[in-house]
């Protein structure tokens, strides 16, 4: 017994985040760190993790490049703005984290968003180097220059 789904409900296919929309994420995040005075590293993964652009500003720090890709595989995998998280991770939060001499969180994951077409999760862009909120509008900038609508979070 077979089923067939006619062409009014099957669902419409969704364009994969293409190498040119992954340029464009890293453009548009760099030019919004550029204008900020901020150097910083930029990730965009595909909807399987797999990293589809990196550009690291030789300015930035050497581990922003790591965060920038760590952010954007938490959004990718929570499919959630990484903002949505900083509260969570600091100590006795619900998020185990590792603290400073300062009584901090080790890690902040503020800078990653994920990457929607079509309703559908096909990527995401993390940033690095700069402060949390700053990397968090730099992703927006970025996603907002794809979509041409800003992200929630």
């Amino acid at each position: 017994m077979s089923t067939t789904v006619s062409a009014a409900t099957a669902p419409a296919p969704v364009t994969p985040l293409s190498t040119a929309d992954a340029e464009l994420l890293l453009s548009a995040a760099r030019r919004a760190a550029d204008a900020a005075g901020v150097a910083v590293s930029v990730t965009v993964l595909d909807a399987g993790g797999h990293p589809l652009a990196f550009r690291r500003d030789d300015r930035s720090v050497l581990v922003s490049g790591e965060t920038s890709t760590r952010k954007a595989y938490t959004a990718l995998q929570l499919d959630a703005p990484t903002a949505d998280l900083v509260d969570l991770v600091k100590p006795d939060g619900p998020f185990h984290s590792l603290t400073t001499a300062l009584d901090r969180p080790l890690l902040f994951i503020a800078g990653g968003l994920p990457v929607h077409r079509d309703g559908r999760l096909v990527g995401a862009v993390g940033v690095g180097g700069g402060a949390p909120a700053q990397d968090h509008s730099f992703a927006t900038a970025a996603v907002a220059a794809l979509t041409g609508e800003t992200p929630r979070g």
